[in-house]
């Protein structure tokens, strides 16, 4: 008896989806003259063809179809994102290293009650509507750890999100694997020093807005924007799951350590 021949591998299904700049859609259609190509809905694979915005965006989308995200940078920085090169997709992609992501649940409360909740695969922010600073306490699994925060805002964000807002607000890097979250100040004013939190990714962080009134504050989950709102909680979502795809050479988790130590 003789073994059967092993099976040929088959390609997934690919679907190339761009962003709205003539780089990005030139770059789908030569991709989608060169390889076969179904609607999203029906892909086994995405390919997003952009900047880290887009990617971003495209991670949204992929919250309802499941498929696995594979970014070519055709935009700017491209952290998110692998190298763009036409030849061998369906290869790079089979032997592509694939990373795990759980987005945020932020569940903001406004004045007169109304509930809003959405997702964030970066962060969740809280801004100060108008020329006052917010006040915020904080809470976080229910122990009150900030009574009052004066500040511009806070956030929570993500390890995916920790090289974007979060670091901007001179939050700390966090690598993709570790199971933390950033509570970050926006220019906070009192306590002068409070330079944040690192969280275990199973707290619940609620905000409290003091003096709502007079301190209007919104609050922003990646794309979704609340104004004047009352509470906030942010909470890891582990019911959802995405997933990225990185050429072995790419290694996500070595760029977020080079991060850390400059250009």
């Amino acid at each position: 008896m003789t073994d059967a021949p092993p099976r040929p591998l088959v390609p997934p299904t690919l679907a190339f989806v761009a962003a709205d700049t003539p780089v990005a859609q030139e770059a789908a259609e030569r991709l989608r003259a060169l390889y076969p190509n179904v609607p999203p809905d029906r892909a086994e694979v995405v390919v997003a063809l952009g900047g880290d915005g887009f990617m971003l965006e495209t991670l949204h989308r992929s919250l309802l179809t499941h498929a696995p995200v594979f970014g070519m940078n055709r935009g700017s920085v491209g952290f998110l994102l692998n190298d763009y090169r036409e030849d061998d997709l369906p290869a790079r992609i089979a032997a592509a290293q694939r990373v795990t992501l759980h987005p945020l649940r932020m569940t903001a409360t406004c004045r007169g009650g109304r509930v809003v909740r959405a997702p964030a695969i970066n962060e969740v922010s809280l801004l100060r509507e108008t020329r006052q600073a917010a006040k915020l306490a904080i809470a976080v699994d229910g122990v009150a750890r900030m009574p009052e925060l004066i500040c511009d805002g806070a956030l929570v964000s993500t390890p995916a999100g920790s090289t974007a807002y979060n670091l901007s607000a001179h939050g700390p890097i966090i690598p993709l694997r570790a199971p933390l979250l950033a509570l970050t100040p926006i220019s906070a004013f009192r306590p002068r020093r409070w330079r944040g939190a690192l969280l275990p990714h199973t707290a619940v962080t609620a905000f409290d807005v003091l003096e709502s009134d007079k301190r209007p504050v919104l609050a922003c989950a990646d794309f979704t924007e609340v104004r004047d709102v009352v509470r906030v909680e942010v909470a890891e979502d582990r019911n959802v799951t995405l997933t990225l795809l990185f050429d072995p050479e790419h290694d996500l988790e070595e760029r977020i350590i080079k991060e850390q130590f400059g250009p």
